[in-house]
């Protein structure tokens, strides 16, 4: 059983799993089980490179990005247990006790982020109801997003990235994955709000 999937490889996923994973010595994450499928095959980083992104190397490939966050994330937080090559094709049950098939396998977890971009080719079957017209896309792309209230489509249930609403950018992507992994690190610590941060002191 594991206490969170997060379901997506992208700049949304590996940020809400770097985040959950840099928490590992707080008292209330010491026993959380963390996994990220980590699929990036359709992932809108495969073609991008970057110029105007905080923190990024001018002239970055979002393909190097995609190869070298896994690698980052396996290094540093090798707790956090990454599902590569497997694609989400259904969600089952209910807050705490959801069970989330693959292609290949079938896993238990308390709770779900989605962070698997706006493509109107999503199909995870359990969450179709949640499917509107994305808000902050142009008409045309035919964009989708989950209904959602900051970030919460239900209990156990949230959606990070351009498919909560958000526009697409790298920051503001990176940034929503990160806002859930506090949101979830706050409901381990009791709804005491919690973040967390590394220091050089």
């Amino acid at each position: 059983m594991f206490d969170t999937l997060i379901i997506g490889g992208g700049v949304s996923g590996m940020s809400c799993a770097l985040v959950l994973g840099s928490a590992k010595n707080k008292v209330f994450v010491t026993d959380k089980k963390i996994g990220i499928f980590t699929h990036q095959k359709n992932s809108s980083l495969q073609e991008a490179v970057f110029y105007n992104a905080y923190g990024i190397t001018p002239g970055k490939l979002g393909s190097e990005l995609l190869f070298e966050s896994t690698q980052d994330l396996a290094q540093t937080y090798p707790h956090i247990v990454q599902i590569p090559n497997e694609k989400v094709i259904k969600v089952e049950g209910a807050f705490p006790d959801f069970t989330v098939t693959t292609n290949k396998n079938s896993y238990k977890t308390k709770s779900i982020v989605i962070g698997i971009g706006s493509a109107n080719t999503f199909d995870i079957e359990g969450l179709m109801q949640y499917i509107e017209p994305h808000k902050k896309a142009l008409p045309e792309k035919q964009r989708i997003q989950l209904k959602n209230n900051d970030h919460k489509v239900a209990e156990g249930i949230y959606v990070i990235g351009t498919l909560a609403g958000w526009r697409s950018q790298l920051a503001i992507a990176a940034g929503s994955g990160a806002a859930v992994a506090t949101d979830i690190l706050t409901l381990w610590n009791n709804g005491v709000q919690t973040h967390s941060h590394d220091s050089i002191r």
